[in-house]
């Protein structure tokens, strides 16, 4: 062979290994981000389980002891306390700008928190009817004369009796006695306000009830009841905030595993359904402070490691969680480390990037709205809250 053919048999040598290498270079960097093996001696996630706001739960504890455009949103008829794509930050920087590192999450010191004693039926969100006996009544007759369910159409229905001995209102429970009772319903709802025929209900359900035990009962007029939970559903729905932000990769996609894996780093756990992680409170029994979500079937494919996942989306549900607990500022330092280590761009619901200063208006829109909840009785994160914002 010629001079010219061996120079150009190794040009084409060399043009071909770096067509080769080329490939598998786009192909590692193209395809999704995989999750590091665990470090030896790496603490595991306690998992946590959420409990959604019941009324139910609620008695059990009293027995015992912005612009359109902004990711700010009000909502009084959702039934779910966040989306459940969504029933879950600080802005990210633009595309292609370098992402300066985050510090680490450190744990703020939390005043000391008061005691909730409004834990049964109230007269803020509640229309209540009191019933009168002739004489006490034992708790096993109660037990057995209560409404089999504890819903008046969509609305939480409750019965509580007065304890003889303790001189309290309570759940009724075996082996005490009872003399007077009152049975609520409550007012509103994220389905909307109590109407006519829900009131018609509770009065039969009640009145059931106050038949078998030969007991007096005294009514709330309906018109007015229906005008305070008319009232009460306005306010809430002027005050009903859910936030959500979307975290978007920026180049290649994450695989289901490596985003659990990074979330999971940041205190999240699993949810009940397929794609979602909770970020607990730290009072076991209350609703997550943060809800991370992402794609389900992604979630839920055989290899996680091989699903594809191009954003995720981190929630807020303002009414549900104490104002202590300061959870936007956690969105907002979570949502900075996870673009820092998973190279993402925050955006809002639109898929547009957020600029750092979008979100400071959005944490003083915030502070605003906590006030206004505090003037009404209606505290983020209190019992009544959770209950209105359900």
């Amino acid at each position: 062979m010629s001079n010219l053919q061996i120079s150009l048999a190794v040009i084409g040598a060399v043009l071909l290994a770096l067509i080769v290498a080329y490939n598998a270079w786009t192909n590692h960097r193209n395809s999704p981000k995989k999750p590091k093996p665990a470090e030896p001696g790496a603490a595991a996630v306690e998992p946590a389980l959420r409990q959604e706001p019941a009324f139910d739960h609620l008695l059990d504890q009293a027995l015992h002891g912005v612009p359109p455009a902004s990711p700010l949103h009000h909502n009084s008829h959702v039934d779910t306390p966040l989306q459940e794509d969504r029933a879950e930050d600080v802005p990210s920087h633009a595309a292609g700008a370098p992402v300066p590192p985050a510090p680490p999450l450190v744990a703020k010191p939390k005043p000391a928190s008061v005691p909730d004693r409004r834990l049964g039926l109230d007269k803020l969100i509640d229309a209540i009817a009191t019933l009168h006996c002739e004489q006490a009544v034992p708790g096993d007759a109660v037990l057995a004369a209560l409404p089999p369910t504890r819903r008046v159409g969509s609305k939480q229905f409750a019965i509580e009796g007065w304890n003889e001995s303790s001189q309290q209102w309570e759940h009724p429970a075996a082996n005490q006695r009872y003399n007077r009772f009152q049975a609520g319903v409550q007012l509103a709802n994220r389905t909307g306000a109590l109407n006519e025929i829900e009131f018609s209900e509770f009065l039969q359900k009640v009145q059931a009830f106050a038949d078998t035990l030969h007991a007096a009962a005294e009514f709330p007029e309906m018109l007015h009841e229906v005008a305070r939970a008319k009232s009460l559903d306005d306010f809430a729905g002027q005050h009903d905030a859910q936030l959500s932000f979307v975290l978007r990769a920026r180049q290649a996609a994450w695989s289901a595993g490596y985003l659990q894996q990074n979330a999971s780093r940041l205190g999240f756990v699993p949810g009940s359904m397929a794609g979602r992680m909770l970020l607990p409170a730290p009072t076991p029994g209350m609703p997550p402070l943060l809800i991370l979500a992402f794609d389900t079937q992604a979630a839920l494919a055989e290899d996680l490691e091989q699903s594809a996942v191009r954003d995720l989306m981190l929630s807020l549900d303002v009414a549900q969680v104490n104002r202590s607990e300061q959870p936007f500022t956690r969105l907002r330092e979570i949502a900075t480390v996870l673009c820092r280590v998973m190279d993402g761009v925050l955006c809002d619901q639109n898929g547009q990037p957020l600029p750092t200063m979008a979100m400071d208006p959005i944490a003083t829109d915030l502070e605003l709205l906590y006030d206004q909840l505090d003037g009404h009785g209606l505290s983020a994160g209190s019992v009544l809250a959770r209950r209105l914002f359900s």
